[in-house]
């Protein structure tokens, strides 16, 4: 729905509100007009329970309001002395129309000065755990969100493995979108493995149904910085219709509201309005190579030739220990026809290390032809682009405008179409949007190229393209936990602890903070059990 739709929506639930509590505001001393003010009603309301104004905030948050407004409608039935479990379940079942029983119907009394804590240790206990949630999930809706390494695409800078902070007030906190979900838990939830939000993801009803007219529309609140080039961001996957993003053949497209697609963590090499080019490997920005920052290594895959054939389990353990010592972990592949080792990924450094080794014959690095067609963005047969050699392109900027023409329309058509909402057609040598001849096109937001460290083996914009501004939702800032083996089974798990609590960015050495953080932590604990004596004796 547009912010005008849900203007009216809300309008329509004030007047729900009022008409089904009118009646209690006026046993409760107040007046029947309150009821129906909007936004007022509910601090109104909340003086009426007993409860701190700030509990209105909370009922518009997004998913957070799935548990306060009915426990609002809890607290009210509570108030007027409904406070029996079966109270509280017809609130809830209802979905808070049992107060049209008590407004109307039952002869109910308010309660001024209730007892406010739970009866029970069973209500103390759920009690405690809602608002544990509610708390849980604005934290990491509006300011940090735990976020785990899952693939080597930024491979020495970022492991797998590494548990990561992301920090959601950096570029700005970005609303939720999706207004039905549960809590806490992206796209799916744990265990069961079902969709954890109600959403209609088939692409012939998905713009007509229901269930989709509750997304919120895209904002942002204001950040303190911009994304910079080289900036280790998570985003979500712009082109994501998996419903499982390791099973690339689903039955069908999964299409998928923006908060709720795939997160991914890659290196912004391109910004608005850079043209950006792939030589060799290396990215090329206006024409200039891109420095990558101190802390992080290209790393590209080789083809390793031994002087002697390995022939016994001795010799493969010394050549995995030769691997190990120079710090080349990403898999490797045996060619028994031309007898070499091809590496999925290797920095200079490790290369410059493995070449001194006494059995090894050569080391060559693999590149792509420029002219090998690698089937990657636009995928389009008048851009045989490649890993390797890609471009050159311009970044779409917002306020810009490009120019276009059956040539480069594919390499925009998605930008236009699919995150900017336009109908994109190409009949014969014209192009049309929403049926209008266009020789040319305005950009409505910023877009970003997002790459992985580990050139050959990381699943980046060169296959689905731009980034657009609105899927872009943190910023890696702090890895407070680090395991190395972590998808080998808990038994081979180990602890890097040269990166527990570190930062991600920076320009010297890495170093940990875990143990001052172990001394305020012990430092806070004993001056409480310092101060607690001193008052006990006092």
């Amino acid at each position: 729905m547009t912010w005008t739709q849900w203007f009216i929506f809300l309008l329509v639930l004030q007047i729900i509100h009022g008409l089904g509590t009118w009646k209690l505001y006026i046993k409760a001393g107040r007046q029947a007009w309150e009821a129906f003010v909007p936004i007022y009603n509910a601090v109104v309301l909340m003086k009426i329970i007993s409860r701190p104004w700030w509990w209105v905030v909370l009922m518009f948050l997004p998913i957070v309001n799935l548990i306060m407004i009915p426990a609002a409608w809890v607290e009210t039935a509570r108030a007027f002395g409904k406070d029996k479990k079966l109270d509280a379940l017809l609130c809830i079942i209802t979905l808070g129309f049992y107060l049209y029983y008590l407004n109307y119907v039952a002869d109910v009394n308010y309660i001024e000065n209730r007892a406010l804590k739970p009866k029970t240790s069973a209500g103390e206990w759920i009690t405690s755990i809602l608002f544990a949630i509610v708390a849980a999930t604005i934290v990491h809706t509006y300011f940090f969100q735990p976020f785990v390494i899952p693939s080597s695409s930024l491979e020495k800078s970022l492991l797998v493995g590494d548990f990561l902070i992301v920090s959601k007030i950096h570029y700005g906190a970005r609303g939720p979108m999706t207004t039905v979900g549960a809590p806490m838990v992206h796209d799916t939830i744990p265990v069961i493995k079902t969709k954890s939000y109600l959403y209609n993801d088939n692409f012939e009803t998905r713009n007509t149904s229901w269930a989709n007219k509750l997304q919120l529309p895209y904002f942002r609140l204001p950040g303190f910085e911009n994304v910079e080039r080289n900036d280790i961001v998570v985003f979500n996957q712009p082109a994501d219709t998996l419903l499982d993003m390791n099973d690339f053949n689903p039955d069908r497209n999964y299409y998928k509201p923006i908060d709720k697609k795939t997160n991914l963590v890659k290196r912004c090499v391109g910004l608005p309005g850079d043209t950006l080019e792939i030589r060799n490997g290396y990215v090329y920005i206006n024409g200039m190579q891109n420095k990558l920052p101190p802390r992080s290594q290209l790393q590209f895959s080789y083809r390793l030739t031994l002087k002697k054939p390995i022939s016994t389990s001795g010799e493969e353990r010394m050549f995995y220990n030769m691997l190990d010592k120079v710090d080349i972990d990403d898999g490797f592949q045996f060619n028994p026809n031309d007898g070499a080792f091809y590496l999925a990924a290797a920095s200079d450094k490790a290369i410059n290390q493995l070449k001194i080794q006494p059995n090894v014959a050569s080391v060559e690095r693999i590149t792509r032809d420029p002219e090998q067609n690698g089937n990657i963005f636009p995928r389009d047969p008048n851009y045989e682009w490649n890993v390797d050699h890609f471009g050159p392109l311009w970044i779409p900027k917002a306020g810009e405008t490009v120019k276009l023409s059956t040539d480069n329309i594919a390499i925009y058509k998605r930008a236009i179409e699919e995150y900017e909402n336009n109908n994109v057609v190409t009949r014969g040598n014209q192009i049309f949007i929403n049926e209008q001849p266009a020789t040319s096109y305005t950009f409505k937001q910023d877009y970003y190229w997002m790459m992985g460290d580990n050139r050959h083996n990381s699943i980046d914009s060169r296959y689905w393209g731009f980034v657009p501004y609105n899927h872009i939702f943190g910023k890696p800032v702090f890895i407070w936990m680090s395991i190395d083996g972590i998808n080998d089974g808990i038994k081979n798990w180990s602890f890097r602890w040269d990166r527990i609590f570190t930062t991600v960015s920076g320009s010297g050495k890495r170093s940990s903070y875990l143990i001052p953080f172990l001394v305020v932590v012990f430092g806070i604990y004993g001056f409480n059990k310092w101060r607690k004596k001193k008052k006990a004796k006092a």
